[in-house]
């Protein structure tokens, strides 16, 4: 992907689950090394969006190029060049942290070595907890575990799905730190979050769903305030 090459770029984007439709002709463009925020009520296509972006579900109709490549045609390039937080961990349970993390790095074509891994659990704060199984973990300690798999990949585009849910005030400041880092690398980030407040400063774009429906686009710092009744209208917007 090179710097003039969007980081997604999508028209028409629809997805129905049965009879109700998750996304309704969803179009847009984002642009490389950029974090955007996707916000919306419960329900309104935000983690289908990103399911769809990361080729985990297929959509119905529209067509999009992730990280330069066609998600239908060319579905093993984008997940070559992406990395996906999403709800479920997918951790093996059984296994401990450090083996979770080695399997994910065998399959990356990383290293292995638990020396080349363990600093990896120290950023997200699991280095003591490394050798215990994953089925003894809390809830906020899986997401950890998460987010320092996703630390592991050097991806082009990363897509995280309500990273903040299930974690403590220091593990918020863990996600916090985690988004400076993707964007020193140089890495966009397309996220999903009911954080409006807290994430409004981290993000450079925002984008609002509805139903759906893209209603509107614009500046991260101009979303509206959790609770708003009106989103912001500006020049070209998407509203």
């Amino acid at each position: 992907m090179t710097d003039l090459t969007p980081a997604v770029d999508a028209t028409g984007l629809c997805r129905r689950y049965g009879r109700r439709w998750a996304l309704v002709d969803v179009s847009l463009r984002i642009e490389p090394a950029r974090v955007v925020m996707v916000t919306g009520r419960n329900g309104s296509g935000k983690s289908t969006l990103l399911r769809v972006l990361s080729t985990a579900i297929r959509a119905d109709a529209g067509v999009a190029r992730v990280a330069g490549f066609d998600l239908r045609r060319q579905p093993q390039n984008v997940r070559a060049r992406i990395a996906l937080l999403s709800h479920p961990s997918y951790h093996y349970e059984a296994l401990t942290a450090i083996e979770n993390l080695q399997i994910s790095a065998r399959f990356l074509g990383r290293e292995t070595r638990r020396e080349a891994l363990m600093p990896g659990l120290a950023e997200v704060g699991l280095a003591d907890r490394a050798d215990d199984a994953v089925g003894t973990f809390s809830a906020g300690m899986r997401k950890r575990l998460s987010l320092a798999r996703t630390l592991l990949q050097s991806a082009a585009v990363v897509f995280l799905d309500e990273p903040y849910a299930q974690l403590d005030p220091p593990g918020f400041r863990l996600v916090d730190d985690l988004l400076a880092t993707l964007r020193s690398r140089g890495t966009t980030v397309v996220m999903a979050t009911h954080l409006v407040d807290r994430v409004r400063d981290l993000a450079d774009d925002g984008i609002v769903l509805e139903e759906g429906r893209l209603q509107w686009s614009g500046r991260a710092a101009d979303v509206a305030r959790a609770g708003d009744e009106e989103l912001p209208t500006h020049p070209g917007g998407d509203r």
